[in-house]
C-alpha cells in the first residue's frame, strides 16, 4: 500500500468524516473504497461487456461469409500497382 495526501474543503472533509463514522471504518478506508467504486470496477464491467459480445454474430445464416469477406478487404494490391 502506498501513501499519498489530498487537500480536501473543510465541507467535504466534514461530510466523509461523517461517512466514515458511520460506516465503522477511517476517512482512509472510505476514500480507497470510493476510488475502488469509481475507477476500478468500472473498467472490470467495461470487459466483461466487451468479453460479451465476442462471437455475438457467430453462427448467423443470413450473413455472407465472414472469411471470404475479411480476405477481399485485405487483398493487398500493392505490388501489382507498383509494377505496371
Amino acid at each position: 500500500m502506498r501513501r499519498t495526501q489530498l487537500y480536501l474543503e473543510d465541507e467535504t472533509w466534514k461530510m466523509l468524516q461523517v461517512l466514515a463514522r458511520q460506516a465503522g471504518c477511517s476517512v482512509s478506508a472510505l476514500v480507497r473504497q470510493a476510488i475502488r467504486a469509481r475507477y476500478l470496477q468500472g473498467a472490470a464491467h467495461r470487459k466483461a461487456a466487451m468479453q460479451a459480445v465476442v462471437g455475438l454474430w457467430s453462427g448467423r445464416a443470413d450473413l455472407p461469409a465472414t472469411q471470404a469477406y475479411v480476405r477481399r478487404l485485405r487483398k493487398d494490391t500493392r505490388l501489382a500497382r507498383l509494377t505496371r
